[in-house]
């Protein structure tokens, strides 16, 4: 199996799945796409971990470049999302799991943030290396959000933000957990992507633009060796 490493690495096969997998999202052909993963990605040897971050992550990240650039339509970016929404509860399914690391982590999209399969990533890659994940989903109520996080005391809040307009949600979400709470924060997602948006995040412990970056992150904050896959 591939370390986690390996899986930022060049890897031409995995380039090649991914332009296969984003035609059948974009087709909207699920059982094509399922196919794909199993057979061109987990039949060829390949780790449920690079079916996460290099074909799936890149294959969405690429549907939203289209949706950003009007490419395609709202409606062919939420068939596409759904198609990977699919794959990744399959790939769950196929998934071991490393053993429990002691350690908990909350994932969740701020308010208003409808976008959630970078945040799925997240917190099945967590899952995957041992971390009690509990995945809240799209679009949580701060309110909500900060009685869920005060009733089951994570070891880490990672709240995900993929669009700049809800920057602002998130900044608010951040202040009001860390009025109530001391426990670390993260915030990750594509909208940390833009200049200068990492600054002015008092509060905050950890970034994470990635899967693998917030992963490292955790590990380093929460004392959690990194152990091989």
């Amino acid at each position: 199996m591939s370390t986690d490493e390996d899986c930022l690495g060049n890897r031409p096969e995995l380039d090649e799945l991914t332009r296969s997998y984003l035609a059948a999202q974009l087709s909207g052909d699920r059982r094509e796409a399922i196919r794909l993963l199993m057979e061109e990605g987990i039949g060829r040897g390949n780790s449920v971990l690079d079916l996460h971050l290099r074909v799936i992550q890149q294959a969405q990240r690429e549907i939203g470049r289209l949706w950003e650039q009007n490419t395609i339509s709202v409606a062919q970016e939420h068939q596409a999302t759904a198609v990977s929404q699919l794959a990744l509860a399959h790939l769950y399914q196929q998934s071991i799991r490393r053993p429990s690391v002691g350690r908990s982590v909350l994932v969740a999209c701020v308010e208003g943030e409808m976008h959630d399969v970078g945040a799925r990533i997240c917190a099945d890659v967590l899952d995957l290396h041992g971390f009690d994940v509990r995945f809240l989903g799209a679009d949580v109520p701060t309110d909500c959000l900060i009685s869920f996080a005060e009733r089951t005391q994570p070891s880490l809040v990672a709240l995900s933000v993929t669009l700049p307009t809800h920057l602002g949600t998130a900044h608010g979400a951040v202040e009001a957990l860390r009025a109530t709470t001391r426990m670390p924060i993260a915030v990750g997602g594509r909208a940390l992507d833009n200049p200068g948006a990492r600054e002015g995040w008092e509060g905050v412990t950890i970034f994470g633009a990635d899967a693998i970056e917030l992963l490292n992150a955790a590990r380093s904050k929460l004392g959690v060796p990194a152990g091989g896959a």
